[in-house]
């Protein structure tokens, strides 16, 4: 591991004695590497990223400017501009776009995430294709496996997916649509539409006392 070529090449290493690097990782000038950080495999990182403490990437193209935070990425590219963690978990096949946020505890498998599209937290997207400016509520899930089959999610431009949405995959959410929190959504989503699906609240009196 040469780490002199790389410093040479502008990067900073705060601890340059605690990171590991494989021969033919490829960094831009301007980024910062934490302590405790892995890169491996044929892993290419832009100028000006910054890589936090515990960090693993394997076989992963970061663009310029992505800020990068306790989380591990594996066969997968970035996009300009996005914020990584902390504790995201990007797992093979992901092609995250600009401006993204993949927030705490958000793991996304063979996925593609299009710009300015947030996954603040909480949030498992598995075998999908999201569009644009899409906000994913607290706790979303794509349901993607049946059980014998994978199947794929596709979520348009613009729509706002409620916290706590299930959206059982095969499954369509139009562009501008919204899920209300707490839904299973089994059903295509029109666009412009609202799709509720959740038993209406009841209220027994009582219920405490009479059990």
């Amino acid at each position: 591991m040469d780490v002199k070529k790389y410093k040479d090449n502008g990067v900073v290493f705060v601890d340059e004695n605690s990171v590991w690097i494989d021969d033919g990782v490829v960094i831009g000038k301007g980024t910062v590497i934490e302590p405790n950080v892995y890169l491996k495999g044929d892993t290419i990182i832009g100028e000006n990223v910054t890589v936090g403490f515990c960090t693993e990437i394997v076989n992963s193209k970061i663009d310029n400017n992505v800020s990068i935070k306790h989380s591990v990425i594996t066969d997968s590219e970035i996009g300009e501009g996005t914020t990584v963690g902390p504790f995201t978990y990007v797992r093979p096949n992901c092609k995250v776009g600009k401006n993204v946020k993949l927030g705490d505890f958000v793991e996304i498998k063979n996925s593609n995430i299009d710009d300015g599209t947030k996954l603040a937290h909480l949030t498992y997207v598995g075998d999908a294709d999201v569009g644009k400016n899409i906000n994913f509520g607290c706790g979303t899930v794509v349901v993607n496996y049946d059980g014998k089959s994978k199947h794929r999610t596709v979520i348009e431009d613009n729509a706002f997916i409620g916290c706590n949405t299930n959206l059982v995959s095969p499954v369509k959410v139009g562009k501008n649509a919204f899920t209300a929190a707490g839904s299973t959504i089994t059903e295509d989503v029109p666009e412009n539409a609202l799709a509720i699906a959740r038993e209406r609240q009841s209220i027994k009196e009582d219920w405490v006392i009479k059990r």
